[in-house]
């Protein structure tokens, strides 16, 4: 798919098949996201990745997250202040990583849709909890994927009166 077909056909999917997402899917998407952008290239991320159906379970309950059941595969994108050259940088640098994702997720025929965790700090603690995330380690984004239950066609969202040439 060309990259911007894939950028305006990409919707957030919620529906899923019970059909597992393969080794070779995953790969790719964790390729993809490793490939994202980041300040001085200092790709301060790390990515729990989650399959097992009791566990994804346990993220049906942050209210709003019920879809997740149906999810066979999910990524816990977690920032890494650490890793840091440029001290506040990580939230753009895993926003990117985690839009990587959804676009090589669309692209090879996967559904996905981004669940926020931070910087709502009660789920940023239940997803801390159920992961074992260290606490030097911040949950900043659920990736909930699985082979698409739904088609949702492309939208037009261009919206002229956003846009200020020159200035406001």
């Amino acid at each position: 798919m060309e990259t911007i077909k894939a950028i305006m056909t990409r919707r957030s999917i919620r529906a899923w098949t019970s059909e597992p997402v393969t080794e070779q899917e995953r790969r790719i998407i964790l390729e993809a996201a490793m490939n994202a952008p980041s300040a001085a290239d200092a790709r301060p991320w790390h990515f729990v990745t989650i399959d097992d159906p009791g566990m994804i379970k346990q993220f049906t309950e942050m209210g709003g997250t019920e879809m997740l059941a149906e999810s066979t595969f999910l990524v816990m994108v977690c920032g890494d202040e650490s890793k840091e050259i440029y001290p506040g940088f990580w939230p753009q640098d895993c926003s990117c990583a985690a839009q990587n994702m959804q676009l090589a997720a669309h692209d090879i025929g996967i559904g996905c849709v981004w669940v926020a965790i931070y910087p709502l700090d009660e789920r940023v603690q239940i997803c801390r909890k159920i992961l074992g995330v260290p606490e030097a380690i911040t949950p900043f984004a659920l990736l909930a994927m699985g082979v698409p239950n739904e088609v949702l066609p492309p939208e037009d969202r261009y919206d002229k009166e956003r846009i200020h040439p020159n200035k406001w």
